[in-house]
């Protein structure tokens, strides 16, 4: 680890005795001893950020001058290493690309993998994930090369957590137990531990929690303190990532628990203080949801002030929903919109798209009036970040792919420069078949990768998807509840005591007479604001349905603007939408979006068109084309037909493909509905 340099050059500055009492004379001594000693007071904690950027410089300029050695790379990393830890970027690339451009010169591929490493770790810090996968990716492939299996897992860990940082969940699990195969006969309790943890968090993200906490009990358990430094605070950051597991899980007791042991570790607030502040807040968190008032809201406060002295923005942001949901259960509305308002601000300047929708969503729930207009920007977001996510997927199986084709364009061209020498000694024949026998297999490779990629997109987009699903269920769920709640209840008792006082004017007294009609008229206007209240809830719900017919309608004009061939829709007026579940309409929205996209890129056809209609107990979706068809028993099913059905299987329905080539396609599905 860098950190490993930092300490023992601490030692080394120590013993050397460089103090104001006895100042080291560097014109004095020796240019290996000057390396030394810049290199330690480079790292020295008492100094400006300034002066230890000169000492690390003048290191840096002797270095440079010296032979292109093994003595002289080590000594460059130890400078990339000291930039690091000042944050000092742009010093940090030049130094690694030097050490790099060495390395290459001299064929020194121990190096070459070291330095491809650092300047994935330099692309992983500016949050450029292209270039970080690919750097990583080489280390990756030369480490295997060289039959270094630590750095080899090293390097596959580095991988996954980059994948993790970019939501490829599942990508990042395969790249875990890739490196956890690699290490399976190997002495490395650090790369086991950081695996079960990373594995421990993907897990939670997909919602497994039962494995999330399986693999967070053996990260706990694999903690070496002789091979991860106490410093570190393994157990306290395991503790806290299990806490987060039964906060998941609505277990917050014994989530409670987990966060109290966490911050229990001795001098965790000095040596991680992110840890300490998340713990602070997490822990807050569960105190509020147990409904315990002791501390709250001053660990929601000490942890934001600590995140904020740091400069974690999105610990900010997360500290802020927590005090927005906090402020909201004890009626401070005020106090609720600020927070959630400011986390929200926090996340657009950050250009966080996950935290803005967590914003969004945070703000709809306590400002119900312009619920419409978050859930918009919600929805419009969520689906842009869909695309990304999927984008970036892809990207880094592109990039594998890409790299793994240059090696073997290399080793290719390396194979046919010796074979022409082999051709003049009688060997043509054999070079000719070793070629024709890799390039097959090269073949069959790029094959394999394409399935495994498609499967991976496939999985990705059905996660998100379903994660949508279960968001507008709970929403739309909640939302029949409380107007459950004020029409057949308080409206029911309001109208018996009304009733009741109306009985009471047969009594003949000219005063009281009075008395109650003023009763009455009031009982009658809360009555019409409580009537109001729950017809406002249904009609926005009303809104957010009948907006399915509008959507669909926009994404036919989208079509006719943008394609030659003419569209004819139909859709059944008698349908009633609001009774046909939130899930079918979302299936029956992307199914439509399948087929055109499939019919523009691979129909041709003129004339499209689709009808909506109900039959029965049954929803039927017809769309037909003119296009150039195709044999619908030998045909591959694509992504995209694969796509049609699983939709269709969802909503238990069944498909009914017709099609023949030049006659065009008839693609029936039909949905049940109650």
């Amino acid at each position: 680890m860098k950190n490993t340099y930092y300490i023992i050059l601490l030692l080394l500055f120590f013993f050397i005795g460089c103090t104001k009492k006895n100042e080291v004379k560097l014109t004095d001594i020796s240019s290996k001893d000057s390396i030394a000693t810049y290199l330690s007071l480079a790292n020295e904690a008492n100094l400006t950020l300034q002066k230890k950027q000169e000492y690390n410089q003048k290191a840096f300029a002797i270095i440079i001058d010296q032979p292109n050695d093994s003595i002289s790379k080590v000594n460059l990393f130890r400078v990339a290493n000291r930039y690091y830890n000042m944050n000092d970027w742009k010093g940090y690339k030049k130094t690694v690309r030097v050490v790099l451009d060495n390395s290459k010169s001299s064929n020194d591929t121990v190096n070459i993998a070291k330095a491809y490493t650092y300047m994935g770790d330099y692309y992983g810090s500016q949050a450029i994930s292209d270039s970080a996968f690919m750097y990583y990716f080489k280390s990756e492939k030369m480490y295997q090369l060289l039959h270094d299996n630590y750095n080899f897992a090293r390097a596959l860990l580095n991988k996954a957590n980059l994948q993790y940082n970019e939501s490829d969940f599942l990508a990042s699990e395969i790249s875990v137990f890739n490196a956890l195969r690699v290490i399976k006969d190997e002495k490395a309790k650090d790369i086991l531990y950081e695996s079960y943890n990373l594995l421990g968090i993907i897990y939670n993200e997909l919602a497994e929690y039962d494995k999330a906490i399986e693999y967070h009990n053996k990260a706990l358990a694999s903690i070496d303190e002789e091979v991860i430094p106490l410093e570190f605070q393994s157990k306290a950051t395991s503790l806290n990532n299990m806490g987060l597991v039964y906060q998941n899980l609505n277990m917050h007791k014994q989530a409670k628990n987990y966060f109290q042991q966490g911050l229990e570790q001795q001098n965790l607030s000095t040596q991680k203080a992110f840890v300490y502040a998340m713990l602070l807040d997490n822990l807050a968190y569960s105190k509020f949801k147990l409904n315990e008032s002791e501390g709250l809201p001053e660990l929601f406060y000490q942890s934001l002030k600590l995140r904020d002295s740091l400069g974690l923005t999105s610990g900010i942001f997360l500290n802020k929903i927590h005090l927005s949901e906090y402020f909201a259960s004890r009626k401070d509305t005020v106090k609720a919109i600020q927070y959630s308002r400011e986390a929200l601000e926090l996340s657009r300047k950050t250009k966080n798209h996950r935290n803005i929708l967590g914003g969004l969503k945070q703000l709809a729930i306590i400002e119900p009036k312009k619920s419409i207009i978050y859930n918009k920007e919600y929805i419009h977001i969520n689906d842009s970040l869909q695309k990304a996510d999927r984008k970036k997927g892809d990207k880094f199986w592109r990039i594998e792919y890409e790299t793994d084709q240059i090696q073997e364009q290399n080793t290719s061209l390396t194979t046919q420069n010796r074979n022409l020498v082999f051709i003049f000694s009688g060997l043509a024949m054999l070079g000719l078949f070793t070629f024709v026998i890799k390039t097959q297999k090269a073949k069959n490779r790029e094959l394999q990768f394409k399935q495994q990629q498609q499967k991976a997109n496939e999985e990705i987009y059905n996660l998100m998807i379903s994660q949508q699903n279960t968001i507008e269920g709970i929403r739309i769920k909640e939302k029949k509840r409380v107007a459950r709640e004020l029409h057949d209840g308080v409206l029911g008792r309001m109208f018996g005591v009304r009733i009741n006082l109306d009985s009471l004017n047969k009594i003949d007294d000219g005063t009281g007479v009075e008395k109650r009609n003023n009763y009455l008229t009031e009982l009658k206007s809360i009555e019409q604001d409580i009537r109001e209240i729950s017809h406002d809830l249904n009609r926005e719900k009303s809104e957010l349905i009948n907006n399915f017919v509008a959507i669909i309608d926009n994404l036919f004009e989208d079509q006719k603007k943008t394609f030659k061939s003419k569209l004819v829709s139909i859709i059944d007026s008698g349908i009633k939408w609001e009774l046909v579940s939130n899930s079918v309409k979302i299936n029956l929205y992307r199914i439509l979006q399948e087929a055109l996209q499939n019919i523009n890129k691979y129909a041709t056809a003129d004339n499209i068109k689709i009808e909506l209609k109900k039959e029965e107990d049954h929803l039927i979706l017809m769309m037909s084309d003119d296009g150039i068809g195709f044999n619908v028993k030998t045909a591959k099913k694509g992504i995209g037909l694969q796509n049609i059905l699983f939709r269709t299987n969802e909503c238990d329905g069944v498909v009914d493909i017709k099609s023949k080539k030049g006659e065009g396609t008839i693609i029936t599905i039909t949905v049940p509905i109650e």
